[in-house]
């Protein structure tokens, strides 16, 4: 381990020159320490008001998630590395077309958390073998809190939509963590510079943040098609349109993105795969195709049953009469979330004397009580 000012200065500039040529895009160090009571009183508050859904982990493991040092005492420094995901032209502009899925910017290439763990590891190995000390490796997979600590090494700062921004990357940075025993230089703290804005809370079509620097995950769509494991509530299906796998509409409106940059790495990079594609082709994937489709990539982790689904809300809010033999195929789906989905997309596209009698078979059959339930609304 580096005993004096200068080996741990050698370290640091050793750990930067290798998360460069690794092609990391930021990387800077914070004290554990940085991270203050306050931090494990906000989440505290959060999910004592129930904002984290059901996500039961982030409260079975809150006592960890406060503290770098609750989680692993023996670490000295927490180094944060970001890479960017900005893609190359507005995703806001792909809502318009509401014959086809659209898939959430940080979904559209390779998972990020297999691609920055990779990386990651090779660096802390490297940082090991040369330094000594122990490390640790976090992305997105253990109770650790990179926004606030990204905010505290100063990347970037955590807006009022909740996640980082950055004055180079605007709001399309994935974040991992690696703790060290290692005794690190700490780089300054990043200010808030969202100041008076509040484009991202005003855009949020589910109205999921009761104020600025709260997110309330109940009413938000990146969790309700991605984390919810249940039919999506009826009052936020109107308001998905074609969102079919997360929502970047906080992020994409965000002012600091006039300074962000395309991601030139290619391994995140959007892959033809998840670009917006038509929804009838999308609901008749079955599960082989939609393994095969997304292999590699974030969406293949949420499972046909409910991506299909959230497909089906977005036919229901296309309302389109072209679409009326994917409601069909779809109502008699294996998967009785898909089934429920395409009953509700029928109520909202078919005539009423179509609707009325394709009720009355599915009823006569059906025996789902969730399903039921949406063909008899």
């Amino acid at each position: 381990m580096p005993t004096s000012i200068s080996d741990t200065d050698a370290a640091k500039r050793f750990l930067l020159a290798q998360a460069r040529e690794a092609g990391f895009d930021e990387i800077a160090v914070c004290d554990p320490a940085a991270i203050g009571a306050d931090m494990g009183e906000r989440l505290g508050e959060a999910l004592a008001a129930g904002r984290h859904g059901e996500m039961a982990w982030l409260d079975t493991t809150r006592e960890r998630r406060a503290h770098p040092k609750a989680l692993w005492s023996e670490v000295n420094a927490v180094v944060l590395l970001a890479l960017n995901y900005g893609p190359d032209h507005d995703p806001l502009a792909d809502l318009a077309a509401t014959d086809r899925g659209l898939i959430s910017v940080y979904a559209q290439g390779r998972d990020y958390h297999d691609v920055m763990k990779g990386r990651m590891k090779t660096l802390a190995g490297q940082l090991v073998a040369r330094y000594g000390g122990d490390v640790k490796v976090f992305v997105d997979t253990a109770p650790v809190m990179e926004k606030p600590l990204a905010q505290a090494a100063g990347i970037g700062w955590q807006g009022k939509h909740t996640n980082l921004v950055s004055r180079r990357f605007g709001s399309w940075l994935f974040l991992g963590a690696l703790f060290t025993t290692l005794r690190l230089a700490p780089d300054a703290p990043h200010a808030d510079r969202c100041g008076r804005c509040r484009r991202c809370l005003d855009i949020c079509p589910t109205n999921a943040f009761p104020a600025p620097y709260k997110l309330d995950a109940r009413r938000c769509l990146a969790y309700l098609t991605v984390e919810a494991p249940g039919m999506i509530p009826v009052e936020f299906r109107a308001a998905m349109g074609n969102r079919i796998f997360g929502c970047d509409d906080c992020l994409a409106v965000c002012p600091w993105n006039r300074f962000a940059k395309t991601a030139r790495d290619m391994k995140i990079a959007p892959r033809e795969a998840n670009a917006p594609a038509p929804l009838a082709e999308l609901a008749a994937l079955d599960e082989a195709g939609f393994r095969k489709r997304f292999s590699g990539t974030p969406v293949r982790r949420l499972g046909r049953e409910r991506f299909v689904r959230n497909v089906m809300v977005a036919v229901g809010n296309a309302r389109d009469q072209r679409l009326a033999p994917t409601i069909l195929a779809r109502a008699e789906d294996e998967a009785p979330q898909v089934r429920a989905a395409a009953a509700w997309a029928a109520r909202r596209t078919l005539a009423p004397e179509a609707w009325r009698a394709l009720a009355a078979r599915r009823l006569a059959s059906e025996r789902d009580p969730a399903v039921r339930a949406e063909w008899a609304a």
